[in-house]
């Protein structure tokens, strides 16, 4: 199956919120009417869909997977929507495959955002309808970032979802970055001021250059689709992982089992997002050093401490679009788009 683009969004169309997993929104409302609020000051109208205008919930899921299928089938089909981003992740958005219209999908050809439990829609959607979508912010996090969102994290979707010009484009590391945690349950989110950090760049792990298609993932929702039809192809690409919760047993077993199931040896570039809640546990050895000692040597680059990530601001990447990534020795990282990720 050709694979094509999403058609590109424009300031004044309506963009269909979808909740294919967790319903955040009933665990801070304020926050997800901050997202929407933020979403409408930068141009664009909003259509929720049927369970998120309902803040439907069943505990862990907004609803059974057939609704939560029918929520996101019905705003692709609605033809004033022109895009879809989610309210935020969760567990469980893998159950919507076996009820989505994937013909339908690759009809419509409208962007589609999310990240982290998303990863299961991104692959399949892919797999089964050749469209590419993009791996960024959902609603909550970090458009609802008070009082206007991630400015950062912003701007990378709205070029990432409405510039069409194929071109050359370099990605730099942000000038700061937060993983900062304010409690939902309390007003800590809005009252106390995020604590930024100044970003000490992307860590070279392995010098070498590659100049492939990208794979953008998070790790531990790519490690459920193991053994599906959609588990991506990964032949040749730059495989891009990201977590948010990283205890180091569990982040050894999830690469263990892509080193166990031949990815590292088939992929052209590695490249690692900053963890969220990184825990060492105890371990006398950093992420990094862990991740080289399950990969092991290699001829392609490998770097670490990426901007696409749970942490914030994040870049908005399209899955399988072209890049170049060179990783010098000196500790150097140049990561250059070489497409746009949307079309006219």
């Amino acid at each position: 199956m050709k694979i094509i683009k999403a058609k590109k969004l424009n300031k004044g169309d309506t963009i269909g919120i979808f909740t294919p997993s967790s319903p955040a929104y009933k665990a801070n409302e304020e926050l997800f009417v901050s997202g929407i609020n933020n979403l409408k000051k930068l141009g664009f109208k909003v259509k929720l869909g049927f369970l998120t205008e309902q803040r439907a919930s069943q505990g862990y899921r907004s609803g059974s997977a057939e609704d939560r299928a029918k929520e996101f089938m019905d705003l692709i089909r609605d033809d004033e929507v022109k895009a879809l981003i989610s309210t935020i992740g969760g567990m469980n958005s893998n159950s919507l495959i076996p009820f989505l219209d994937f013909d339908l999908i690759r009809e419509k050809r409208k962007v589609i955002c999310g990240y982290s439990d998303v990863t299961s829609l991104h692959l399949s959607i892919l797999k089964y309808s050749g469209l590419k979508t993009l791996y960024g912010p959902a609603v909550m996090t970090w458009f609802g970032e008070y009082p206007n969102g991630i400015e950062e994290s912003i701007e990378s979707f709205l070029t990432a979802a409405m510039d069409s010009e194929v071109k050359e484009r370099k990605l730099v590391p942000f000038a700061r970055w937060s993983n900062h945690f304010r409690d939902w349950s309390n007003r800590d989110w809005k009252n106390v001021p995020r604590k930024w950090n100044e970003n000490d760049g992307w860590k070279v792990l392995s010098s070498g250059s590659a100049k492939a298609e990208i794979v953008v993932v998070n790790l531990n929702t790519l490690i459920s689709s193991a053994g599906t039809e959609y588990f991506p192809d990964v032949e040749g690409k730059i495989l891009l992982i990201e977590e948010m919760a990283a205890p180091w047993s569990k982040e050894e077993r999830s690469l263990r089992q892509l080193q166990l199931i031949g990815v590292f040896d088939k992929i052209s570039g590695l490249i690692m997002g900053k963890a969220e809640m990184p825990n060492n546990e105890g371990a006398p050895f950093d992420l990094n050093e862990l991740l080289m000692e399950v990969v092991g040597e290699r001829s392609y680059p490998i770097i670490s401490e990426f901007d696409c990530s749970h942490t914030i601001p994040m870049h908005t990447i399209g899955e399988r679009c072209s890049v170049s990534l060179e990783a010098e020795s000196d500790g150097e990282v140049s990561f250059t788009l070489l497409d746009s990720f949307v079309d006219d």
